[in-house]
């Protein structure tokens, strides 16, 4: 009983160690882009609207914080209007799509 015990636990711990795959497709992912790469595909670009900030790089970004952040604009959460819109016409699969393709598209070091 007691090493029936000690595999189950063994399993579990394992199974919770594993990192959790994004629901999404990163190749469906990448044909949804374009909306995205205006500001996050171009290296170093600051927005100007509404502040002056450095626009952050999706590219290797962890899938769960890519559509919790998108989840937070469309919920409005967090604000910023370009991404109030965009994020307002993702469903949630769109979403974890993106976040699958940008989770697995690391391009070198964050700006």
């Amino acid at each position: 009983m007691k090493a029936t015990t000690m595999m189950l636990c063994v399993s579990v711990l394992t199974a919770l160690a594993v990192p959790a795959q994004a629901a999404g497709d990163p190749k469906v992912g990448q044909t949804k882009t374009s909306m995205c790469a205006g500001c996050h595909g171009i290296p170093g670009w600051r927005t100007a609207y509404p502040d002056v900030y450095s626009v952050p790089k999706l590219g290797g970004q962890h899938a769960d914080y890519i559509v919790a952040a998108l989840k937070g604009y469309k919920s409005g959460e967090r604000s910023h209007p370009s991404m109030d819109a965009i994020a307002g016409s993702l469903t949630e699969q769109d979403m974890n799509d993106l976040a699958a393709y940008y989770a697995s598209s690391y391009s070198g070091p964050a700006q």
